[in-house]
Formats: C-alpha cells, sequence, structure tokens
C-alpha cells in the first residue's frame, strides 16, 4: 500500500510541481538576467526553486555552515555526487551565490538548457585541453564579487551511494584563477533517486555540510594530485557510514 501512494504521490502531484517550477523558474531566470541584475536573477529564483523541490519531496533537511567564509568572497566549491537531489539541496541550503560547472549535454533541457547559459553557469566540455581552456575562460568572465563555482568532480552520479575517483578538471580551474576550494559533503540525495531510477523515495533526509576553505595561493598544477586527496579525504570524513 505505501508503495502505491508513494507512487501516485510521484506521478500525481510531484512530478506536475517539478515540471510547472522548472519551467517557470526557467522563464523568470531569463527574463529577469535578460533585463536585470543578472546576479540577483541567476541564483534566487533557482534557489526558492530548489527549496519548493525538496519540500514537495517531503525532505527533511540539515545544514552545517561554515563560518569561516565570506559571504562577499569567491569559492570553488566542491561536493560529492550522490543523486539528481544533490543539484537541489547545494542550490537550496548552500547559502552562497553560485554558476554551475556541467557537463554540456545539459544545455540541450528544455527551458533550463536555456535559462542555464542565460545565467552564466558553465558548460563544460573535457574532450580536450583546448576545450578545459575554454572552460576555464568562461569561468573567469563569469565570476565577480560574492559569486562562486560549484562542481562535482566525480563528473557523474555514484551507482553505489560511495565516492568515485575525482578528476582534476575542479582543480585546475581553482589554482588557475587562485581561489580557495571549499569542500561540501553531501548526504542522503543517493536515497531518495538513484542514477539510472525513475522511482521515488519520498521522506528521506538530507544533510550539507560546508568545511573549511583550503587555499590554492602559490599552489601549480603539479600540486593538484594532493589537493585532490586532501579534499576527497575531508568530503569521505562526514559521509554517513553507509556510504563510505
Amino acid at each position: 500500500m505505501k508503495g502505491i501512494l508513494s507512487f501516485l504521490y510521484q506521478w500525481l502531484i510531484f512530478i506536475p510541481i517539478l515540471v510547472v517550477t522548472s519551467i517557470v523558474t526557467a522563464i523568470l531566470v531569463m527574463l529577469g538576467c535578460s533585463i536585470g541584475n543578472r546576479k540577483f536573477w541567476g541564483y534566487t529564483p533557482p534557489e526558492y526553486w530548489s527549496k519548493i523541490v525538496c519540500k514537495a519531496a517531503l525532505c527533511k533537511i540539515r545544514v552545517k555552515q561554515n563560518d569561516k567564509l565570506d559571504p562577499n568572497g569567491s569559492y570553488i566549491f566542491i561536493a560529492n555526487h550522490q543523486g539528481a537531489f544533490d543539484i537541489f539541496l547545494t542550490y537550496g541550503y548552500l547559502g552562497h551565490n553560485i554558476k554551475w560547472v556541467q557537463k554540456h549535454e545539459l544545455r540541450k533541457i528544455p527551458f533550463v538548457g536555456k535559462a542555464s547559459e542565460i545565467a552564466g553557469h558553465v558548460f563544460v566540455d573535457s574532450s580536450n585541453t583546448r576545450a578545459l581552456a575554454q572552460t576555464i575562460e568562461k569561468a573567469e568572465d563569469e565570476l565577480e564579487k560574492g559569486v562562486s563555482m560549484a562542481i562535482f568532480p566525480e563528473g557523474q552520479r555514484t551507482y553505489t551511494g560511495k565516492m568515485g575517483r575525482f578528476k582534476k578538471g575542479a582543480y585546475i580551474i581553482a589554482t588557475q584563477m587562485k581561489l580557495p576550494i571549499v569542500p561540501i559533503t553531501l548526504n542522503g540525495p543517493y536515497d531518495i533517486l538513484k542514477i539510472h531510477s525513475r522511482v521515488m523515495s519520498f521522506g528521506k533526509e538530507m544533510e550539507i555540510i560546508v568545511h573549511d576553505p583550503i587555499s590554492t595561493e602559490g599552489l601549480t598544477e603539479l600540486d593538484i594530485p594532493d589537493l585532490i586527496k586532501r579534499t576527497h579525504e575531508v568530503i569521505e570524513s562526514q559521509l554517513w557510514d553507509k556510504y563510505k
């Protein structure tokens, strides 16, 4: 009986809410960024959209902020990638104005892809060195005071709930732009909607933990392996036991 009720809730209530709010948010972002302050319109509507989606999924949210971060500073936020709800958890509850560095395939999503482009999110093509260099240039153009980048260095969602290997693209961006790296631990999105699944679980708990910033001043590409190891360990240290 519980499974039937969950199925009905997903398709009769949650999905319509998700579709309608996604379209409305995308329109607000496109219009607002075109005629108004892109820093505000590119972030605030998606922030509230994310919170609405989390509430519609009946999620219980726990947030552990970090008072060592400057609200007017710029950072490279690096998080583990558990599931589709990573976006909503981070966007809605991180508390910092962010631009996403995301796969270029996501540009094809109706409304959302175009809104992301207009808002200044960076679509990365890691197929070659030149494409990565263009990504870095785009990121530098989009960053301004108080705006940060958010990246999932695993490149894709986990299949098991456990963390995978981190790719170095995010760290190249951070070291070249001399921006602090902030590791983020995400717990719970894997339990709501697993990769390639269409069946959701409602009423689950999600948690976002913001760790201390790591300076990249004076670091080069040669330091990236150590940075990857350090951030991977920091993020993994606060994962729930079942994800370790």
